[in-house]
């Protein structure tokens, strides 16, 4: 999957990097790299912590299945 992210130099010299696309997916890093793979990682845990909260909402019925994208 590709995502657009922001970055932005904090005062503290620190690179904000967020992911506008997914609320409240925002990491950090002391430099542009170190951010974006911060915010690759962020990315992840933010799909997976939301596809949890899917998980116990499904009807026990239903067949799951899981998918790489």
């Amino acid at each position: 999957m590709i995502f657009h992210v922001t970055l932005e130099h904090a005062e503290d010299d620190w690179v904000v990097a967020e992911c506008p696309a997914l609320p409240g997916c925002v990491s950090q890093g002391r430099d542009e790299k170190e951010a974006l793979d911060n915010i690759k990682e962020a990315i992840t845990a933010w799909m997976w912590a939301e596809d949890q909260k899917a998980i116990e909402q499904l009807p026990v019925d239903r067949m799951q299945m899981v998918v790489a994208v």
